[in-house]
């Protein structure tokens, strides 16, 4: 039995920014454990907004023996990126040696097709909107946001590079409960559906008695159970990578999204996407990268 490490870089089509700054590579860690002649893979992506480097996630992967198994995790690592590369490998393991999709191993339905959020980098309005524009045939746009009155300007440059597109922002915590006031209405009537963790994660209970005309979805102030309890936001972003592959933050079982609180669920299940050349869609990921 083995467990390896490798690294890789992959290079985004173009520089990627959001509120807490920008990158031009996806840093990704590759875990692979061999047992009985069968390889389960899984990755993951280091978040530095939860204090997590390249260094730190592989010497958290090295640390665990080879033999570890899925029951073990949660004492063994914390809920990240190290816990989501190591889980969802042994779960790519264990699919392979039963001949099983990981949906009927973990008790779940068949999934089907899901609709996925191609991601708008923050920028200036006229770049936003050449970003929609070359992207308008995508049914749904999610768009990074800085926090200011530019804000207005960038979500109507979009709106107008991509007049069909359903459109969903995410702030990055980079709002005050004022901006939401002020830029929610107009975002409603620019045709906005949602905006995602609007505040710092330790402002979560700004959200409790402000009139949410746009639904509030939750993504930092949200990491494990424990974290649903007083959570004010009406949607909670399912992401794979944040919920360690399954072991950790979000759920004991892969699922696609939970929600809690106040506020309508979703009317499909949301997931970024960037897309490294020649490779669509291999870095599909919120936590999985840049941290959404």
């Amino acid at each position: 039995m083995t467990l390896r490490v490798t690294t890789d870089a992959l290079a985004l089509r173009e520089a990627f920014t959001i509120s807490r700054g920008s990158r031009t590579h996806a840093e990704v860690l590759r875990v692979e454990i061999t047992r009985d002649g069968i390889t389960g893979q899984g990755e993951c992506v280091p978040y530095a907004r939860y204090g997590e480097t390249m260094h730190s996630v592989r010497a958290a992967i090295e640390g665990v023996s080879d033999s570890v198994h899925r029951a073990d995790l949660s004492d063994l690592l914390p809920a990240g990126a190290a816990r989501n590369a190591i889980d969802c490998a042994l779960w790519d393991w264990r699919a392979k040696a039963e001949g099983k999709p990981v949906w009927k191993l973990a008790g779940l339905s068949e999934p089907g097709p899901v609709l996925t959020a191609y991601t708008l980098s923050l920028a200036a309005p006229e770049a936003m909107r050449d970003q929609a524009a070359r992207n308008a045939e995508r049914p749904l746009l999610k768009v990074k946001l800085g926090g200011g009155p530019e804000d207005t300007d960038r979500i109507a440059a979009v709106r107008d590079g991509a007049p069909d597109a359903r459109i969903i922002v995410d702030a990055n915590e980079g709002w005050t409960a004022g901006e939401y006031k002020t830029l929610a209405p107009v975002f409603v009537e620019l045709g906005v559906e949602m905006v995602e963790q609007p505040f710092p994660a330790g402002d979560d209970a700004a959200l409790a008695d402000l009139e949410r005309v746009l639904p509030v979805c939750a993504d930092e102030s949200c990491h494990d159970r424990a974290s649903l309890e007083g959570l004010h936001a009406g949607l909670v972003a399912g992401d794979g990578a944040g919920a360690a592959g399954g072991a950790g933050r979000r759920g004991g079982r892969p699922r696609r999204a939970a929600a809690a609180g106040r506020g309508p669920r979703p009317a499909a299940g949301i997931r970024e996407r960037h897309d490294p050349p020649g490779r669509s869609g291999a870095v599909g990921m919120k936590r999985t990268g840049e941290g959404a």
